[in-house]
């Protein structure tokens, strides 16, 4: 985010009251998915919300027991705080809101965390962050600006905050894990492109210790290998080592945590390298260690080393990583037997599996049970991983969201399209905007953070089992097929443009009433752009007809018979990804 776009929300926020920030957080929130932004977003937000001096935002670190601890003031602290310690380790304990207006008499208040902080309370609200029961984090509001302290409408609207801001964390995190598998496969690439230039193995071993330092925090690396006349392990490669105590890396097999792995064959973790009697202090710095044997053809050549200074510095994730690279030098050594086509071939495998985890994680794991409707939906993924999406969204009672998109492009980066159109349909459905209303704010929302040949098309509407009206409104979206209980067909047209392609595009909507038989489909390009040998089309004309014929089926089974038409249709050839809903009015 620019230094111009914070000052503009900035001043946004500093126009509205309580209650208009409330309604306007999620907006704000899902203004970017770059986690460090967005924590400053979230500090600045609790103070406004909760009318407090100095705001505190607790995310456990996802390796150690240890909690970083963040201030309004944008300072970034790690503590050495546990679940349980201090009244914001409590709220992360017992996942309950707390207030305390006298925190000097409150037993749970740790006096060297104020000290630490620079910050004495007079007067603390803490509340959870939830999201779907996983514990993200803890807000906490210290000082009341009023005297008074806190009273039950902060804590209120402080949990009221806390749930946006999880969807926020929620969102950023994924955008995050998908960013590092993102650059771990580049880097593995980059290594096969530059082992497939090389015969030199120190030059080769250069090649991986540089790269796994760049997916793998660590303060010191080393390459070893076993010399079989000596049955030594020898330094190979190291980086991170004071060349006065270099000699001590020159181990037997079976000595120190290096040998011990070396002999073993197996891969360990060492949180700290102090309680370990095992390890050579070869580098006085070092507080925990992970080592990752090298093999090939099962036979232990060597061992793959990273040391840190930090306690508790690497996990189990780390290790899968290691052992990769361990494989990796264990090739190099023998020399590399992949050529140009194979590495290309492994890219596109690798991007397709991270587009098709994101696309999976986005689904509807099972169908929606809605009285009066009858509903199903699934999506059937191509080779080449495409951008369909579509998703069932409980608003409130009597009242279901349904969507269906489909994202230009496949792979990662439509994946990753996806992932922001989601995020941004969703947070602006929770502000109860009218349909009209949700899709230009998406619109906009992409058109801003998208290239300019990138779209998404994209039917939205809310399907009200009480009064059996769906209201709905077409983004540029192929238009499902109404089939009335008297055989009429309907299409569902009304909208508007493909989101992101302008940025001032508007939306139409409009509201159908349902009858009993009444039937809609609703389908991606995968469906009607099926191709034959012959390279003709499925077509609407087909799917309107296997619709006329099985009008009198569940809409599971209507959905089947319709992937069997496509399926015998395209002799099973399929170039793009197939979603379908069925929605049928009992």
């Amino acid at each position: 985010m620019a230094t111009l776009e914070k000052l503009e929300w900035k001043r946004e926020v500093e126009k509205l009251d309580k209650t208009e920030l409330l309604l306007h957080a999620a907006k704000i929130l899902n203004s970017t998915l770059e986690l460090q932004e967005l924590l400053d977003i979230i500090l600045d937000l609790t103070c406004r919300v909760a009318d407090s001096e100095v705001s505190l935002l607790l995310l456990k670190h996802r390796k150690s027991n240890n909690l970083h601890i963040l201030t309004c003031k944008g300072e970034k602290k790690e503590l050495p705080l546990r679940l349980g310690e201090g009244l914001i380790g409590w709220v992360a304990e017992h996942l309950v809101p707390v207030i305390s207006n006298q925190p000097q008499a409150d037993p749970r208040i740790l006096k060297d965390l104020e000290i630490h902080l620079g910050t004495i309370g007079r007067s603390v609200l803490a509340v959870p962050i939830l999201r779907r029961g996983k514990f993200l984090g803890v807000l906490e509001a210290i000082n009341k600006k009023e005297d008074s302290g806190f009273a039950d409408a902060d804590r209120e609207n402080l949990l009221i905050l806390a749930e946006q801001v999880a969807v926020a964390l929620d969102n950023s995190f994924l955008y995050r894990r998908v960013k590092e598998e993102s650059l771990k496969k580049e880097v593995l690439l980059e290594i096969d492109r530059k082992l497939s230039s090389s015969l030199e193995l120190e030059e080769v071993l250069e090649v991986i210790l540089n790269s796994i330092r760049k997916i793998v925090d660590c303060d010191a690396a080393g390459i070893f290998l076993i010399n079989k006349k000596t049955q030594e392990v020898e330094r190979i490669e190291v980086v991170g080592y004071d060349l006065a105590v270099e000699a001590d890396l020159n181990l037997k097999v079976g000595q120190g945590l290096v040998g011990f792995v070396a002999k073993t064959g197996e891969a360990m973790i060492v949180p700290d390298v102090r309680q370990d009697s095992r390890y050579v202090n070869a580098r006085l710095e070092t507080l925990s260690e992970i080592v990752a044997p090298i093999k090939l053809a099962g036979e232990v050549i060597g061992a793959f080393n990273l040391e840190s200074d930090q306690l508790n510095a690497f996990d189990e994730e780390d290790l899968a990583q290691l052992k990769v690279f361990a494989h990796q030098a264990a090739i190099s050594i023998e020399r590399a037997r992949l050529h140009r086509t194979a590495m290309e071939q492994k890219k596109t495998s690798q991007e397709l599996s991270i587009a098709r985890q994101i696309q999976l994680s986005f689904l509807p794991r099972k169908n929606p049970t809605v009285p009066g409707l009858d509903i199903a939906g699934t999506n059937i993924p191509s080779e080449q991983v495409g951008g369909d999406y579509y998703d069932f969204i409980p608003i409130i009672e009597h009242q279901t969201g349904l969507v269906i998109g489909d994202v230009s492009g496949k792979g990662v980066p439509a994946a990753l399209i996806m992932a922001s159109f989601r995020a941004s349909l969703l947070a602006e459905i929770r502000n109860n905007y009218a349909i009209r209303t949700i899709l230009r704010k998406v619109n906009r929302l992409l058109f801003e953070s998208m290239e300019r040949d990138n779209f998404v098309t994209a039917i939205y509407g809310v399907l009200d089992s009480a009064k059996k009206v769906f209201t709905f409104s077409n983004a540029g979206h192929n238009p499902p097929f109404l089939l009335r209980h008297k055989g009429e067909v309907e299409f569902l047209q009304q909208g508007g443009l493909a989101l992101g392609i302008l940025v001032d595009s508007s939306y139409q909507e409009k509201t159908i009433t349902l009858k009993s038989g009444d039937l809609i489909v609703f389908y991606t390009d995968g469906v009607t752009e099926a191709l034959n040998q012959e390279k003709q089309e499925f077509g609407q004309g087909r799917l309107i007809e296997v619709m006329k014929r099985g009008r009198s089926l569940p809409a599971g089974e209507l959905l089947q018979a319709i992937l069997e038409e496509v399926h015998e249709f395209s002799d099973g050839n399929r170039s793009d990804d197939i979603t379908v809903v069925v929605v049928k009015c009992l």
